[in-house]
Protein backbone atom coordinates (compact mmCIF):
# COMPACT_ATOMS: atom_id res chain seq x y z
CA UNK A 1 0.00 0.00 0.00
CA UNK A 2 1.68 2.99 -1.21
CA UNK A 3 1.19 6.29 -2.38
CA UNK A 4 2.07 9.64 -4.12
CA UNK A 5 3.40 12.08 -2.63
CA UNK A 6 1.79 15.64 -4.17
CA UNK A 7 4.09 18.22 -2.76
CA UNK A 8 2.61 21.40 -1.40
CA UNK A 9 4.90 24.17 0.63
CA UNK A 10 4.20 26.20 3.46
CA UNK A 11 2.54 30.17 2.23
CA UNK A 12 4.40 33.47 1.21
CA UNK A 13 2.51 36.15 2.90
CA UNK A 14 4.25 38.63 2.97
CA UNK A 15 5.66 40.57 -0.06
CA UNK A 16 7.01 44.11 -0.15
CA UNK A 17 7.82 44.10 -3.47
CA UNK A 18 8.98 42.00 -5.92
CA UNK A 19 12.06 39.78 -6.13
CA UNK A 20 14.77 41.90 -8.42
CA UNK A 21 17.33 40.75 -10.57
CA UNK A 22 20.75 39.96 -10.30
CA UNK A 23 22.07 42.77 -11.55
CA UNK A 24 19.82 45.00 -9.83
CA UNK A 25 20.97 43.56 -6.42
CA UNK A 26 24.48 43.58 -7.60
CA UNK A 27 23.97 47.51 -8.35
CA UNK A 28 22.58 47.90 -4.78
CA UNK A 29 25.23 46.22 -2.82
CA UNK A 30 27.67 47.63 -4.58
CA UNK A 31 26.92 51.14 -4.18
CA UNK A 32 25.88 50.86 -0.43
CA UNK A 33 27.93 48.31 1.04
CA UNK A 34 30.97 47.88 -1.28
CA UNK A 35 30.70 44.39 -1.88
CA UNK A 36 30.12 42.45 -5.24
CA UNK A 37 27.11 40.31 -3.85
CA UNK A 38 24.44 39.48 -6.31
CA UNK A 39 20.78 37.93 -5.95
CA UNK A 40 19.70 34.88 -8.48
CA UNK A 41 16.76 33.58 -7.22
CA UNK A 42 16.20 30.45 -9.58
CA UNK A 43 13.68 27.42 -9.24
CA UNK A 44 12.74 26.56 -6.39
CA UNK A 45 9.23 25.60 -5.25
CA UNK A 46 7.71 28.40 -3.98
CA UNK A 47 6.29 28.71 -0.77
CA UNK A 48 2.22 29.20 -1.72
CA UNK A 49 -0.88 27.60 -0.53
CA UNK A 50 -2.07 24.12 -1.61
CA UNK A 51 -5.25 23.79 -2.90
CA UNK A 52 -8.23 23.58 -0.83
CA UNK A 53 -9.16 19.90 0.92
CA UNK A 54 -12.30 18.49 -1.04
CA UNK A 55 -14.97 18.19 1.69
CA UNK A 56 -14.92 15.42 4.46
CA UNK A 57 -11.14 14.92 3.41
CA UNK A 58 -9.68 11.39 3.87
CA UNK A 59 -13.06 11.11 4.92
CA UNK A 60 -15.37 10.41 2.03
CA UNK A 61 -18.28 9.78 3.68
CA UNK A 62 -18.52 12.05 6.29
CA UNK A 63 -16.41 14.73 8.30
CA UNK A 64 -13.21 14.04 10.47
CA UNK A 65 -14.44 12.67 14.13
CA UNK A 66 -12.66 12.88 17.29
CA UNK A 67 -10.03 10.34 18.44
CA UNK A 68 -10.31 8.92 21.59
CA UNK A 69 -7.63 7.18 23.94
CA UNK A 70 -9.74 3.77 23.16
CA UNK A 71 -9.05 3.77 19.61
CA UNK A 72 -5.06 4.66 20.16
CA UNK A 73 -4.54 2.12 22.42
CA UNK A 74 -6.31 -0.56 20.10
CA UNK A 75 -3.64 0.80 17.37
CA UNK A 76 -0.78 0.80 19.45
CA UNK A 77 -1.43 -2.77 20.81
CA UNK A 78 1.14 -5.25 20.86
CA UNK A 79 -0.99 -8.09 19.39
CA UNK A 80 -1.17 -8.09 15.38
CA UNK A 81 0.03 -6.13 12.63
CA UNK A 82 -2.10 -4.62 9.77
CA UNK A 83 -3.66 -6.01 6.51
CA UNK A 84 -2.45 -2.83 4.48
CA UNK A 85 -1.10 0.87 5.30
CA UNK A 86 -1.47 3.64 2.71
CA UNK A 87 -2.45 7.29 2.72
CA UNK A 88 -5.55 9.43 2.14
CA UNK A 89 -5.57 11.54 -1.00
CA UNK A 90 -5.29 14.87 1.97
CA UNK A 91 -2.37 13.03 3.59
CA UNK A 92 -3.76 11.45 6.78
CA UNK A 93 -2.71 7.92 7.20
CA UNK A 94 -4.98 5.06 6.67
CA UNK A 95 -4.05 1.59 9.16
CA UNK A 96 -6.55 -1.40 7.46
CA UNK A 97 -6.84 -4.12 10.18
CA UNK A 98 -9.75 -6.87 9.56
CA UNK A 99 -12.95 -4.98 9.52
CA UNK A 100 -11.79 -1.83 11.08
CA UNK A 101 -9.54 1.28 9.56
CA UNK A 102 -7.90 3.89 11.53
CA UNK A 103 -7.04 7.07 10.36
CA UNK A 104 -4.74 9.63 11.54
CA UNK A 105 -5.95 13.24 12.01
CA UNK A 106 -4.55 16.09 9.32
CA UNK A 107 -2.30 17.11 12.82
CA UNK A 108 -0.93 13.57 13.19
CA UNK A 109 -1.34 13.60 17.03
CA UNK A 110 -4.90 11.86 17.25
CA UNK A 111 -6.42 9.00 15.70
CA UNK A 112 -9.67 7.36 14.99
CA UNK A 113 -11.26 3.93 14.27
CA UNK A 114 -14.33 3.31 11.98
CA UNK A 115 -15.83 -0.05 10.42
CA UNK A 116 -14.43 -0.42 6.68
CA UNK A 117 -18.23 -0.50 5.64
CA UNK A 118 -18.35 2.93 6.46
CA UNK A 119 -16.39 4.29 4.11
CA UNK A 120 -15.98 1.57 1.29
CA UNK A 121 -19.40 -0.25 1.93
CA UNK A 122 -19.01 -1.98 -1.29
CA UNK A 123 -15.96 -4.81 0.45
CA UNK A 124 -17.82 -6.73 2.64
CA UNK A 125 -14.58 -7.61 4.38
CA UNK A 126 -10.95 -7.01 5.06
CA UNK A 127 -8.01 -5.93 2.27
CA UNK A 128 -5.07 -7.79 1.42
CA UNK A 129 -3.38 -4.50 0.42
CA UNK A 130 -3.78 -0.81 -0.63
CA UNK A 131 -2.40 1.92 -2.37
CA UNK A 132 -2.62 5.86 -3.55
CA UNK A 133 -2.00 6.30 -7.18
CA UNK A 134 -0.07 9.46 -8.27
CA UNK A 135 -0.62 9.95 -11.76
CA UNK A 136 -0.97 13.98 -12.77
CA UNK A 137 -1.05 12.78 -16.99
CA UNK A 138 -4.01 10.29 -16.16
CA UNK A 139 -6.43 12.51 -14.45
CA UNK A 140 -8.89 9.16 -14.12
CA UNK A 141 -6.56 7.37 -12.14
CA UNK A 142 -5.32 10.28 -10.09
CA UNK A 143 -5.03 10.23 -6.64
CA UNK A 144 -7.11 7.06 -6.67
CA UNK A 145 -6.99 4.54 -3.80
CA UNK A 146 -6.68 1.08 -4.84
CA UNK A 147 -7.82 -1.48 -2.24
CA UNK A 148 -7.20 -5.48 -3.01
CA UNK A 149 -9.20 -8.66 -1.86
CA UNK A 150 -8.41 -11.64 -3.11
CA UNK A 151 -8.84 -11.81 -6.67
CA UNK A 152 -10.59 -8.79 -7.33
CA UNK A 153 -9.62 -4.66 -6.79
CA UNK A 154 -11.62 -1.78 -5.50
CA UNK A 155 -10.46 1.51 -6.89
CA UNK A 156 -11.77 4.52 -5.95
CA UNK A 157 -11.91 8.58 -6.30
CA UNK A 158 -12.85 11.08 -3.85
CA UNK A 159 -14.79 8.28 -1.87
CA UNK A 160 -16.68 7.32 -4.63
CA UNK A 161 -16.10 3.81 -6.32
CA UNK A 162 -15.18 4.25 -9.44
CA UNK A 163 -16.84 3.05 -12.99
CA UNK A 164 -15.95 -0.22 -13.60
CA UNK A 165 -14.86 -1.42 -10.58
CA UNK A 166 -14.09 -3.88 -8.88
CA UNK A 167 -12.43 -5.85 -11.16
CA UNK A 168 -9.90 -8.75 -11.08
CA UNK A 169 -6.71 -7.67 -9.75
CA UNK A 170 -5.49 -9.94 -13.53
CA UNK A 171 -7.29 -7.93 -15.95
CA UNK A 172 -6.27 -4.15 -14.14
CA UNK A 173 -2.60 -5.63 -13.79
CA UNK A 174 -1.93 -8.09 -16.15
CA UNK A 175 0.52 -10.66 -14.85
CA UNK A 176 -0.16 -9.66 -11.14
CA UNK A 177 -1.63 -12.53 -9.75
CA UNK A 178 -4.80 -12.52 -7.09
CA UNK A 179 -4.11 -12.20 -3.29
CA UNK A 180 -1.53 -10.04 -2.58
CA UNK A 181 0.37 -9.60 0.48
CA UNK A 182 0.86 -5.71 -0.12
CA UNK A 183 1.37 -3.22 -2.94
CA UNK A 184 3.36 0.41 -3.43
CA UNK A 185 3.70 2.89 -5.93
CA UNK A 186 7.01 3.59 -7.29
CA UNK A 187 7.65 6.93 -8.75
CA UNK A 188 9.47 7.19 -11.72
CA UNK A 189 12.66 9.37 -9.74
CA UNK A 190 13.22 6.42 -7.57
CA UNK A 191 12.38 3.14 -10.32
CA UNK A 192 13.34 4.48 -13.50
CA UNK A 193 9.22 4.53 -14.85
CA UNK A 194 5.65 4.74 -13.29
CA UNK A 195 5.83 1.21 -11.59
CA UNK A 196 3.41 -0.72 -8.72
CA UNK A 197 5.64 -2.97 -6.53
CA UNK A 198 2.99 -6.44 -5.81
CA UNK A 199 4.35 -8.80 -2.23
CA UNK A 200 3.57 -12.32 -2.36
CA UNK A 201 5.38 -14.52 -0.63
CA UNK A 202 8.70 -14.12 -1.00
CA UNK A 203 7.96 -12.97 -4.98
CA UNK A 204 7.83 -9.50 -6.07
CA UNK A 205 6.01 -8.64 -9.05
CA UNK A 206 7.19 -4.82 -10.74
CA UNK A 207 4.46 -3.54 -12.65
CA UNK A 208 5.26 -0.78 -15.05
CA UNK A 209 1.78 1.14 -15.40
CA UNK A 210 3.04 2.66 -18.98
CA UNK A 211 3.73 -0.79 -20.41
CA UNK A 212 1.25 -2.84 -18.82
CA UNK A 213 3.84 -5.56 -18.01
CA UNK A 214 4.92 -7.61 -14.86
CA UNK A 215 8.07 -8.54 -14.26
CA UNK A 216 8.94 -11.15 -10.69
CA UNK A 217 11.60 -10.55 -8.67
CA UNK A 218 12.95 -12.35 -5.77
CA UNK A 219 14.62 -10.19 -2.57
CA UNK A 220 15.82 -12.14 -0.01
CA UNK A 221 17.48 -9.70 2.32
CA UNK A 222 14.13 -7.95 2.42
CA UNK A 223 11.83 -11.10 2.89
CA UNK A 224 7.81 -11.32 2.91
CA UNK A 225 5.95 -8.18 3.34
CA UNK A 226 2.59 -8.00 5.07
CA UNK A 227 2.35 -4.36 4.26
CA UNK A 228 4.06 -2.07 2.24
CA UNK A 229 4.52 1.76 2.03
CA UNK A 230 5.93 5.03 0.49
CA UNK A 231 6.57 8.18 2.34
CA UNK A 232 8.40 10.84 1.59
CA UNK A 233 10.59 9.35 -1.35
CA UNK A 234 11.43 6.30 1.09
CA UNK A 235 9.75 2.71 0.98
CA UNK A 236 8.94 0.26 3.75
CA UNK A 237 7.78 -3.12 4.03
CA UNK A 238 5.76 -4.15 7.36
CA UNK A 239 5.61 -7.58 9.14
CA UNK A 240 3.27 -7.02 12.14
CA UNK A 241 4.46 -3.84 14.40
CA UNK A 242 7.88 -4.73 12.79
CA UNK A 243 9.22 -2.28 9.46
CA UNK A 244 12.25 -2.05 7.37
CA UNK A 245 12.95 0.78 4.83
CA UNK A 246 14.30 -0.89 1.27
CA UNK A 247 15.19 0.11 -2.18
CA UNK A 248 12.59 0.16 -4.43
CA UNK A 249 15.57 -1.14 -7.30
CA UNK A 250 17.41 -3.76 -5.35
CA UNK A 251 15.16 -4.64 -2.19
CA UNK A 252 18.45 -3.57 -0.24
CA UNK A 253 18.16 -3.17 3.03
CA UNK A 254 20.41 -0.52 4.50
CA UNK A 255 21.22 -0.81 8.42
CA UNK A 256 19.17 -0.23 11.83
CA UNK A 257 16.38 -2.06 10.75
CA UNK A 258 13.88 -3.71 11.55
CA UNK A 259 12.06 -0.97 13.51
CA UNK A 260 9.19 -0.58 15.41
CA UNK A 261 6.35 1.19 13.17
CA UNK A 262 4.68 2.55 16.70
CA UNK A 263 8.01 4.73 17.48
CA UNK A 264 7.42 6.46 13.69
CA UNK A 265 4.10 5.88 12.09
CA UNK A 266 1.65 5.89 15.10
CA UNK A 267 1.25 8.26 17.75
CA UNK A 268 1.69 5.80 20.61
CA UNK A 269 1.92 7.91 23.79
CA UNK A 270 5.89 7.76 25.29
CA UNK A 271 7.23 6.66 22.37
CA UNK A 272 9.21 7.70 19.31
CA UNK A 273 7.02 9.45 16.52
CA UNK A 274 4.29 11.57 16.90
CA UNK A 275 3.68 14.82 17.68
CA UNK A 276 3.47 14.92 21.62
CA UNK A 277 4.58 12.06 22.57
CA UNK A 278 6.38 12.08 25.90
CA UNK A 279 9.94 11.15 24.50
CA UNK A 280 9.97 14.04 22.59
CA UNK A 281 8.36 16.66 23.99
CA UNK A 282 8.00 19.74 22.26
CA UNK A 283 10.70 19.14 20.25
CA UNK A 284 7.96 16.56 18.19
CA UNK A 285 5.53 18.82 18.16
CA UNK A 286 4.91 21.27 15.17
CA UNK A 287 2.45 23.42 16.08
CA UNK A 288 4.75 24.31 19.43
CA UNK A 289 6.71 27.69 19.88
CA UNK A 290 9.98 25.79 20.36
CA UNK A 291 12.69 27.61 18.23
CA UNK A 292 13.82 25.66 14.84
CA UNK A 293 17.28 25.72 14.85
CA UNK A 294 17.68 25.61 11.04
CA UNK A 295 15.94 25.44 7.75
CA UNK A 296 17.09 24.72 4.63
CA UNK A 297 15.76 24.82 0.95
CA UNK A 298 17.38 22.21 -1.37
CA UNK A 299 17.73 22.19 -4.88
CA UNK A 300 15.51 19.87 -5.48
CA UNK A 301 12.24 21.95 -3.73
CA UNK A 302 12.45 19.81 -0.41
CA UNK A 303 12.30 22.16 2.83
CA UNK A 304 13.37 21.09 5.63
CA UNK A 305 13.15 22.33 9.46
CA UNK A 306 15.57 20.98 12.34
CA UNK A 307 15.12 20.65 16.49
CA UNK A 308 15.57 19.07 19.05
CA UNK A 309 17.59 16.15 16.96
CA UNK A 310 14.91 16.04 14.36
CA UNK A 311 13.82 17.20 11.28
CA UNK A 312 10.03 18.11 9.56
CA UNK A 313 9.20 17.96 6.12
CA UNK A 314 7.40 21.59 5.13
CA UNK A 315 6.50 21.17 0.87
CA UNK A 316 5.39 18.29 1.37
CA UNK A 317 1.72 18.68 3.72
CA UNK A 318 -0.22 15.92 2.17
CA UNK A 319 2.54 13.67 3.27
CA UNK A 320 1.91 15.03 6.72
CA UNK A 321 4.02 17.26 8.48
CA UNK A 322 6.13 14.47 10.98
CA UNK A 323 9.26 14.93 12.95
CA UNK A 324 11.48 12.62 12.24
CA UNK A 325 15.36 11.33 14.00
CA UNK A 326 18.33 13.04 11.77
CA UNK A 327 19.29 9.78 10.94
CA UNK A 328 16.47 8.44 9.03
CA UNK A 329 16.94 11.31 6.63
CA UNK A 330 20.53 11.43 6.50
CA UNK A 331 22.14 8.70 7.42
CA UNK A 332 24.98 8.37 10.41
CA UNK A 333 24.02 11.84 11.52
CA UNK A 334 23.07 12.68 15.25
CA UNK A 335 22.86 15.68 17.54
CA UNK A 336 21.86 19.12 17.12
CA UNK A 337 21.58 21.31 13.43
CA UNK A 338 23.01 24.47 13.98
CA UNK A 339 22.55 25.77 10.19
CA UNK A 340 22.23 24.46 6.72
CA UNK A 341 22.20 25.03 3.60
CA UNK A 342 21.82 23.67 0.07
CA UNK A 343 24.30 24.31 -3.17
CA UNK A 344 25.35 21.84 -6.50
CA UNK A 345 23.21 19.10 -5.34
CA UNK A 346 24.69 19.21 -2.31
CA UNK A 347 23.28 19.42 1.46
CA UNK A 348 25.64 20.97 3.92
CA UNK A 349 24.74 20.19 7.64
CA UNK A 350 26.67 22.40 10.54
CA UNK A 351 26.73 21.34 13.99
CA UNK A 352 28.84 23.45 15.94
CA UNK A 353 32.45 23.74 14.42
CA UNK A 354 31.77 20.59 12.07
CA UNK A 355 30.26 20.15 8.53
CA UNK A 356 28.86 17.30 6.83
CA UNK A 357 27.46 17.25 3.19
CA UNK A 358 25.11 14.81 1.98
CA UNK A 359 24.12 14.48 -1.78
CA UNK A 360 20.75 15.77 -2.33
CA UNK A 361 19.71 13.42 -5.12
CA UNK A 362 21.29 9.57 -4.03
CA UNK A 363 19.23 9.79 -0.81
CA UNK A 364 20.77 11.76 1.55
CA UNK A 365 24.49 9.84 1.46
CA UNK A 366 26.94 11.62 3.27
CA UNK A 367 29.92 12.41 1.12
CA UNK A 368 33.74 10.84 2.44
CA UNK A 369 35.38 12.28 4.50
CA UNK A 370 33.08 14.16 6.07
CA UNK A 371 32.54 15.81 9.00
CA UNK A 372 35.15 18.06 8.97
CA UNK A 373 36.00 21.49 10.49
CA UNK A 374 33.90 24.53 9.16
CA UNK A 375 37.02 26.33 9.14
CA UNK A 376 38.56 24.95 6.48
CA UNK A 377 35.43 24.46 4.45
CA UNK A 378 34.12 27.64 4.94
CA UNK A 379 36.63 29.89 6.48
CA UNK A 380 34.70 30.40 9.69
CA UNK A 381 34.81 28.83 13.16
CA UNK A 382 30.93 28.77 13.27
CA UNK A 383 27.60 29.88 12.25
CA UNK A 384 24.06 31.08 13.74
CA UNK A 385 22.13 30.72 10.52
CA UNK A 386 23.10 30.27 6.84
CA UNK A 387 21.31 30.18 3.31
CA UNK A 388 21.85 30.47 -0.32
CA UNK A 389 19.22 31.38 -2.95
CA UNK A 390 18.25 29.42 -5.84
CA UNK A 391 20.72 29.39 -8.81
CA UNK A 392 23.66 31.09 -6.47
CA UNK A 393 26.91 29.91 -5.33
CA UNK A 394 26.78 32.98 -2.76
CA UNK A 395 26.61 31.41 0.64
CA UNK A 396 25.00 34.13 2.95
CA UNK A 397 26.69 33.16 6.77
CA UNK A 398 25.07 34.49 10.07
CA UNK A 399 26.38 35.03 13.53
CA UNK A 400 24.97 37.26 15.98
CA UNK A 401 23.79 40.54 13.94
CA UNK A 402 25.92 39.95 10.91
CA UNK A 403 26.02 38.42 7.72
CA UNK A 404 29.18 37.20 5.59
CA UNK A 405 29.30 36.05 2.18
CA UNK A 406 31.48 33.18 1.30
CA UNK A 407 32.14 32.06 -2.92
CA UNK A 408 31.51 28.77 -3.16
CA UNK A 409 33.14 28.47 -6.36
CA UNK A 410 36.77 29.49 -5.12
CA UNK A 411 38.91 28.01 -3.64
CA UNK A 412 40.62 28.41 -0.82
CA UNK A 413 36.58 29.69 0.86
CA UNK A 414 36.98 33.20 2.71
CA UNK A 415 34.55 34.70 4.05
CA UNK A 416 33.97 38.54 3.45
CA UNK A 417 33.88 41.39 5.93
CA UNK A 418 30.70 41.22 8.31
CA UNK A 419 27.86 43.16 6.95
CA UNK A 420 25.00 44.73 9.82
CA UNK A 421 21.29 42.83 10.45
CA UNK A 422 18.30 44.49 11.08
CA UNK A 423 18.08 41.80 13.79
CA UNK A 424 19.97 40.88 16.69
CA UNK A 425 19.95 37.01 16.75
CA UNK A 426 18.57 34.93 14.16
CA UNK A 427 17.88 31.10 15.16
CA UNK A 428 17.38 30.23 11.18
CA UNK A 429 17.40 31.53 7.58
CA UNK A 430 16.21 30.18 4.35
CA UNK A 431 15.66 31.39 0.74
CA UNK A 432 13.33 30.14 -2.32
CA UNK A 433 12.09 31.80 -5.19
CA UNK A 434 9.62 34.37 -2.50
CA UNK A 435 12.68 35.92 -1.08
CA UNK A 436 14.74 35.35 2.20
CA UNK A 437 13.06 34.45 5.13
CA UNK A 438 14.67 34.49 8.67
CA UNK A 439 13.38 32.71 11.68
CA UNK A 440 13.49 33.53 15.22
CA UNK A 441 12.10 31.76 18.54
CA UNK A 442 8.42 31.27 17.79
CA UNK A 443 8.49 33.88 13.96
CA UNK A 444 9.81 34.13 11.21
CA UNK A 445 10.52 37.78 9.09
CA UNK A 446 10.64 37.90 5.01
CA UNK A 447 12.27 39.84 2.76
CA UNK A 448 12.05 40.11 -1.37
CA UNK A 449 15.35 40.17 -2.24
CA UNK A 450 19.18 39.79 -0.28
CA UNK A 451 19.51 43.55 -0.87
CA UNK A 452 16.40 44.35 0.55
CA UNK A 453 17.25 42.27 3.82
CA UNK A 454 20.81 44.35 3.79
CA UNK A 455 18.91 47.63 3.35
CA UNK A 456 16.12 47.71 5.83
CA UNK A 457 16.61 49.76 8.39
CA UNK A 458 13.64 47.91 10.55
CA UNK A 459 13.02 44.28 10.92
CA UNK A 460 10.09 43.11 8.29
CA UNK A 461 6.89 42.45 10.10
CA UNK A 462 6.69 38.96 12.19
CA UNK A 463 4.77 36.21 11.49
CA UNK A 464 3.95 33.02 13.06
CA UNK A 465 5.97 30.23 11.83
CA UNK A 466 3.61 27.68 13.33
CA UNK A 467 0.31 29.01 11.54
CA UNK A 468 2.04 29.87 8.07
CA UNK A 469 4.56 26.81 7.80
CA UNK A 470 2.51 24.36 9.37
CA UNK A 471 -0.88 25.53 8.90
CA UNK A 472 -1.73 25.32 13.22
CA UNK A 473 -4.42 27.20 14.92
CA UNK A 474 -3.21 30.02 16.15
Amino acid sequence: MGQGSCATAPPAPYRAGGARSPSHAMGVLTAALCLSWALALGCAYPLTHGKPEAAGGGHPHGAEPPGNDTDLAELCADEGGFDAITLSENGTMLFFRGEEVWESSRRGTRVHARPLATSWPELGGPVDAALRLYRQQHPQEHQSLYLFQGEQVWAYAGGQLRPGFPRRVADEFPGVPGGVDAAVECHPEECGGETILFFKGDTVYSFDLELRVTKPRTWPGLGPCGAALRWLERYYCLRGTQFQRFDPLTGEVPPGYPRDLRDYFIPCPGRGHGQGNASWGDAGDRCSEMPFQALLSDDTGRIYAFRGGLSFRLDSRRDGHHAWPLGQTWPGLEGEVDAAFAWDGRTYLIQGSQVSIFLSEQGHRRVLGYPRALQEELGVPSADAAFTCPGSAHLYLITGDHVRLVDLTQTPRRAGKPVPLPHDHVDGAMCTDDGVFLFHGPSYYQYPSVAQLLGAQQPAPAQSIATHFFHCHQ
